[in-house]
C-alpha cells in the first residue's frame, strides 16, 4: 500500500511498475490513500482504475494528515494477511512482490525489509543537492519505502504514531522497534528491489531541507533502543560526529586542534568527490551540517531526549 501526496507523476510509475510484476495479478491488491492532495492526483488514480488492470482500492482524506495517518488509513481496508509498503516515489523492480512474498513465506511472522537503491534512469544526478534512499542491509530505521508488515502484528501495535511531524520524521521507524520490541523478528530480502527517486532540490532546497530531521528526536525519546543506528547513541551520522568534535577542538592545544580540523576537512573533501564536487564544496557541506545539528538541537529540546 502507499500513501501519497502531491506527486502524480510518481505515482503514475509506482502504479505503472506495480502493473509489471511477476506476481500473478489476483494475487494482490492495490491500495492507495490520496492524503490531500490536488486534482492531479485523483486523475491519475482515475484513469488506473479505468484501465483495470490492478485491483485497486483508493481512498481520501480532505486534508494532509501525513504518512503515518496515510498508511494507518490504507493498512486497516486491506484485506491480505501481509501488507507491502512502498512510497510514491518508488518503483519497484518487476520481482519486488514476488521476492518479498517469498522471504515472508521463508519466515513467518517476521518484518521483512527489502533493498532500496537510487533509480539508475534517474543517475548520474547532482548527488550533493539531490535526495535518494539506499539500503542494502537491515538498516535499523526500517524505512516504509520498501517493507513488508503480517496485518496480525499491525493491528497489534495500532499501526503507525500519528503523533509524528506530518512531513515524516521517523514514524516507521519507531513502529519498527516496537514491534521488535513486543517479540517481531527483522529480516532482509536483497531481491525484493524498490528503485528510489533521486529528487533535485537545488543548492538552497537542501539547505532548507536540512533541520527537518530533528522532528526524529521524537523517535528516540519513545523507542530509546533505536539508538543504536546512531554514532556513539547521539550523533545522527559520523558528519555531526566530525562537527561537534571540531568545534570542542578549537579549545584544544595547537597540535591537537591541527590534527582534528585537518582530518575532518579531508573527510569532507572525501565526500564532496564522492558527490561529484570538488573541495570548493567543503564550506557548503559544513554549513550544510551545521543546519542539520542545529536542527537535532531543536527537536532534542522539543522531545527532551539528547540527539546530535
Amino acid at each position: 500500500m502507499v500513501s501519497t501526496f502531491n506527486r502524480p507523476q510518481r505515482l503514475s510509475g509506482l502504479l505503472r511498475a506495480l502493473r509489471e510484476q511477476t506476481l500473478a495479478g489476483e494475487q494482490f491488491e492495490v491500495v492507495v490513500v490520496d492524503d490531500g492532495s490536488s486534482a492531479a492526483t485523483a486523475q491519475v488514480l482515475a484513469g488506473e482504475r479505468a484501465a483495470g488492470i490492478l485491483q485497486l482500492r483508493t481512498l481520501r482524506h480532505e486534508r494532509n494528515r501525513g504518512p503515518a495517518a496515510g498508511r494507518n488509513s490504507g493498512w486497516r481496508v486491506a484485506r491480505a494477511p501481509l501488507v507491502a509498503f512502498i512510497d510514491d516515489d518508488c518503483r519497484p523492480s518487476g520481482s519486488w512482490l514476488a521476492a518479498a512474498l517469498a522471504a515472508a513465506e521463508r519466515h513467518p511472522g517476521a518484518i521483512v525489509q527489502g533493498r532500496t537503491l537510487p533509480d539508475p534512469d534517474e543517475l548520474p544526478a547532482p548527488m550533493l543537492i539531490s535526495r535518494t534512499v539506499r539500503i542494502e542491509r537491515l538498516s535499523g530505521s526500517y524505512e516504509t519505502c520498501n517493507i513488508v508488515y503480517p496485518r496480525e502484528l499491525l493491528e497489534r501495535l495500532g499501526g503507525f504514531d500519528e503523533g509524528f511531524a506530518p512531513w515524516g520524521a521517523g514514524e516507521d521507524t519507531e513502529l519498527a522497534w516496537r514491534a521488535l520490541r513486543a517479540g517481531a523478528r527483522a529480516v532482509f530480502a536483497p531481491d525484493a528491489l524498490v528503485h528510489h527517486a533521486v529528487t533535485r532540490l537545488g543548492y538552497l532546497g537542501t539547505l532548507r531541507d536540512a533541520p527537518r530531521w530533528g522532528e526524529s528526536a521524537r523517535l528516540f525519546s519513545l523507542a530509546p533502543e533505536a539508538r543504536q543506528i546512531l554514532r556513539l547513541r547521539l550523533f545522527w551520522n559520523t558528519w555531526h560526529y566530525l562537527l561537534v568534535r571540531s568545534l570542542l577542538a578549537m579549545a584544544a592545544p595547537a597540535w591537537l586542534r591541527r590534527t582534528l580540523l585537518g582530518a575532518h576537512l579531508r573527510a569532507l573533501a572525501r565526500r564532496a568527490a564522492r558527490a561529484g564536487a570538488g573541495p570548493w564544496a567543503v564550506p557548503y557541506l559544513l554549513l550544510y551540517d551545521a543546519l542539520e545539528v542545529a536542527g537535532m538541537l531543536r527537536g532534542a529540546a522539543r522531545h527532551r531526549t539528547p540527539l546530535l
